[in-house]
Parts: C-alpha cells; structure tokens; sequence
C-alpha cells in the first residue's frame, strides 16, 4: 500500500455529505475512460440487446462484492434463526437441521445430519477462502514485509491473549467451561471489515488494513488452535492418508499443474482423509489452499507482445459484412485470445473470486442460520445470563480482545519496532481493536467444538453473540465520531487500487467512493496531480485532501 497526504485540495463542494445517487452524470472533462466501479463497461463493447443483462449482472456482481452487504447477509440469517428459535417452530427447526442426507450405491450407503454437511463439508470451502486469502496476504500482501506486518501481527497475538485470560478468569475451576478459552480467540473478518466499510473513505485505508491483516493473522491462529486443541484423537493411519495426498497436491505445484479440477478432485480425498483422521475436517480446506499455485502458467512479458499480435490479427481478418459465425479465421485468432488469457490469471486467483460471493452470500449465512439458533423462551435467564462461558465469551470478546490488541500494538509502536499507518490515529486504533471483537462466525464454530452440554453451548453462542453486537456498534462509533470530526475539516481519504486488493481490505465501498469523488473536481490540474500521486504507488494508494466549498461565482 502506498499513502500520503497531499497539499490541501479545493474542490467544487463537499462530497462527504452527497448522496450518491446525486452524482450518477460526472463532468464529461474528467469521465473515466477506463473500466471502473461506476464505469464498468466504458466502450459498449456488448451489443445493444444484451447491454440491459449486462448491466443487472455487473449490479450482482458489485453487490456480491461488497464487504458490508455480506455482513449484512449473516446478520439478517442470524436474526432468523434467533426468531425461529424462540417461536412455535423451534423444534421443527431443530429437527430440520438434524434431518439426515446420505446417499446409496447398492447395499452401500452414507448419510450425514444436515448440521453437520454445513459444519464439516461446507465451511471446509469458507476455510479454503480463508486459506487462499491468508496466502494471498503472505504472497503479495501486507504479511510479505515484515516491518508493515510486525503491528497487525504482535496486535493478533496480544488479541489472542488477552481474551485467553479473560476467559480463563470467569472459568478457572470449572472443567465444564474451562477448555473453551479458544471462543473469544478469533475476529470475524466478514463482521468486522462489513461494518468498518459503512464508512467509505471517511477512514484512512490503513485502518481497513490494518484490520484486515489482524484478521488473517487471528485466523491462522485460530485454525492451530482448532487443528492442535479441538480435534478428536488422531488415527495415525488417516493422518498418514492425509499427509500422502497433500504431498501429491505439492507435487501437482511443483510439477506446473494448473487445473482447477485436478485440484478440487484431489482435495476431495484429503478432506476425507482428514475427517477420518480426528481432526477437523475444515483443516483440509486450508491445506489445500496452499497447495493450489499462486503464480501465472503464463510468460506476461510476452503475452503482452503476443495478445497485441493477436488483436491486430483478428482486426485484420474481421468482416463487418459478414456474419461472425461464419469468420473462420476470426473466430480462430480471438478463440486462441481468450484461452490464453484466462491461463494469465493464477489458479488461486480464479477459484478465489469464484468462492467468494458463495462463501459470503450462501454458505455462512447458512452457518448463521444453523448455529445462532439460540433458544431463550423457558429457559431459566438468571442462569443463563451467570453460565461462566457466556460470561466469558462476552468479556473475552468485549473487553480482553480491544485490551490485548491496543496494549500489544502500543507497546511495539514505543518500542519503535513499527509505526502507525499514515494518516492513522489512535482513536482510529481503537476503533479497529474494538471491531476485533466481533467474534461471530469463528467464535460460534469452536464453541460447537469446545463443550459438549448443550445449554453451556447454547450460553456461549448467546455470549458471542450479544459481544459481536456491542463490539460492532461501539467499534463503528468510535470510527465514526473520527470521520465526522475529519468531515468537519473536510478531509476525504482518497483511495484506489485493483480490485482483488480493495477486496482483501473491504476497500471496495472506499474505492467507489474515490472515484466518485475525483470526478467532481473542478480544476483538471489538481486531477492529474491526484491521478500522479495514485499512479505512483503499487497496491492500494491513498491520498488525503481537503474538500472545500467553491468560491462564489465560480
């Protein structure tokens, strides 16, 4: 990421405060020219006929790629099941989710509860996501250099800590509740970055990264605490199985093997063998993560000469008299482009931006509305509200995760091992450490791993969830009190990047919103300026300006 602060820019009115909506015809002198988020398809390259469908499933797209609106799917299949749960149908709902699906082959058959197809099969794919983002953060991330990853990691460990020994306070003693220390461990980076994304580019960026990379760091923790502490007794025979087929997929990597399908299929059977094997099957999606190659098959240096060759080729060969079909020679050149391009993008890459809409929008807000079912009608409150787990749960995540990353990222910053992101304050700190508490997703399924009673996990899941709905409101207030006190300055924090990138930091509302911004400004030298500044950094770049009121008249 690259970040500064620019000299204090006039611009036409205060964008801050503008609906966007109200800015959907920019100024033609500064209308982008290349594919953007508002701008998605600025050649008309689709036929006239297709451009309305075009144009609804660039809006699904848009729509599945925004951080807030995933958050906002897992809250909505949270508050259902919360619903369900403490209507008439509670028992219907719970028998549904126990129901069991198998399938036969002759006298063969194997079947499996609903609950646990969710649990053990579907979010191995929400952990393969996480794994592929963990190693895209150490591939090209902020985790590539040390001196940028030291704060958000040594802030992971201390938000791993603290909570540890939040909880352990409230459950010392009481063997019931005491091995679920791993509950409050872990932060929930679809929550977390959701909510802190509702605030656009009103927030430097390096929060959002800062965040995003405390996320992953508390991820990689929580999987070795899942794999090493919440597993059952291994069976050395599957273990061994599992540990062949990993070393057949790194020979798959080292062999230049870069089909998705070879990939999957092979993963299969790991998944398999790890389930068999004791520990929890959801590990294998992260194996295999690493496993899937991250580089591009294709040579780019020449496949930028070449695919230059190619498109003047196919303009050549091209008959507008003619139908296309019947373009033989066309049909060849641009057939020829379009598979090799698709070889340009890693393996990784493509799967990732594959699961990512189904991960977010379909598999956990199943796991939401599979695990938040928490019955309160007929229970006995005053028990409830004084289980140890709940309470430690909820001030492991309320109060020892904010404690443990503030405490944690201080102390590195005086001991000069790492600075505060640019433009990054530490009320901005604060509110991020908070946010850390949002606990959810990652919280509700080591809990299922954790106890066995059913009340002390109905505790826990009620615990996390009351954590996750005060640390995601008072993280995004304390942020937001920031950003209105930036606005009364008028300083807007412009930034713009690829879209992989502004994804991996729940940038994207951010992103939309610069660039919605840089086409109200009036004066096209400050325009190019800002445009310089952007083009000069790899990564995510950031500009800090001021947004003033234009002088009358003008």
């Amino acid at each position: 990421m690259c970040s500064g602060l620019t000299d204090w820019i006039p611009m036409a009115e205060n964008m801050a405060e503008k609906n966007p909506a109200d800015s959907a015809a920019p100024a033609t002198s500064v209308t982008p020219v290349h594919p953007s988020a508002q701008n998605p398809d600025p050649g008309r390259i689709f036929i006239s006929e297709v451009q309305g469908h075009q144009a609804r499933y660039r809006k699904l797209i848009q729509f599945t790629s925004s951080s807030t609106k995933a958050a906002g799917a897992m809250l909505l299949a949270a508050i259902v099941a919360l619903i369900v749960a403490n209507s008439p149908a509670a028992d219907a709902f719970e028998h549904f989710w126990h129901t069991s699906v198998g399938i036969s082959f002759g006298d063969d058959s194997a079947s499996m509860p609903l609950s646990h197809i969710i649990n053990d099969v579907l979010m191995s794919v929400f952990f393969l996501l996480v794994g592929l983002e963990i190693k895209y953060e150490m591939t090209v991330g902020e985790l590539t250099n040390i001196r940028q990853a030291i704060l958000p990691i040594v802030a992971a460990v201390g938000g791993v800590l603290a909570p540890i020994a939040v909880y352990t306070a409230f459950n010392l003693g009481n063997p019931q509740t005491a091995g679920g220390w791993g509950v409050p461990t872990a932060t929930d980076i679809a929550f977390a970055l959701g909510i802190l994304a509702l605030l656009g580019n009103r927030v430097p960026n390096g929060v959002r990264v800062f965040l995003s990379t405390l996320a992953v760091a508390d991820d990689i923790i929580a999987i070795l605490v899942i794999a090493v502490f919440y597993g059952q007794a291994p069976s050395a025979f599957w273990l061994a199985c599992a540990a062949l087929v990993f070393c057949a997929l790194l020979l798959m990597n080292k062999g230049h093997v870069y089909s998705l399908y070879a990939y999957l299929l092979v993963g299969a059977v790991l998944w398999y063998c790890v389930f068999m094997s004791g520990v929890h099957a959801t590990i294998a999606g992260v194996l295999l993560a690493f496993a899937i190659p991250s580089g591009s098959r294709v040579n780019v240096k020449s496949f930028i000469r070449w695919s230059g060759e190619r498109v003047v080729e196919a303009k050549s060969a091209f008959n507008a008299q003619e139908p296309v079909i019947g373009q033989e020679d066309y049909l060849k050149t641009v057939s020829s482009l379009a598979r090799v391009s698709k070889q340009v993008v890693p393996p990784a890459t493509r799967l990732e931006h594959l699961l990512y809409p189904w991960v977010y929008f379909a598999i956990l807000p199943l796991f939401a509305l599979t695990n938040a079912n928490v019955g309160l009608a007929g229970s006995d409150l005053g028990a409830l509200f004084s289980n140890p787990a709940l309470l430690g749960a909820f001030f492991g995540l309320v109060v020892g995760k904010p404690l443990g990353i503030m405490a944690a990222s201080f102390l590195v910053v005086k001991l000069r091992a790492a600075c505060l992101p640019e433009n990054v304050t530490w009320m901005h700190m604060l509110g991020a450490a908070v946010l850390g508490g949002v606990g959810f997703t990652m919280a509700i399924f080591v809990a299922n791993l954790a106890y066995v009673d059913a009340a002390t996990i109905a505790a826990a899941k009620l615990g996390i969830l009351l954590a996750s709905l005060v640390a995601g409101v008072a993280g995004f207030s304390l942020l937001a009190v920031q950003a209105k006190s930036a606005q009364k300055q008028g300083v807007a924090f412009m930034s713009l990047g690829p879209s992989e990138m502004q994804r991996q930091t729940a940038g994207e509302e951010a992103n939309v919103a610069s660039e919605r911004l840089l086409r109200e400004i009036d004066d096209p030298e400050v325009i190019r300026e800002v445009e310089q500044t952007l083009a000069g950094c790899e990564g995510i770049a950031e500009v800090a300006v001021r947004v003033e009121d234009a002088p009358a008249g003008k």
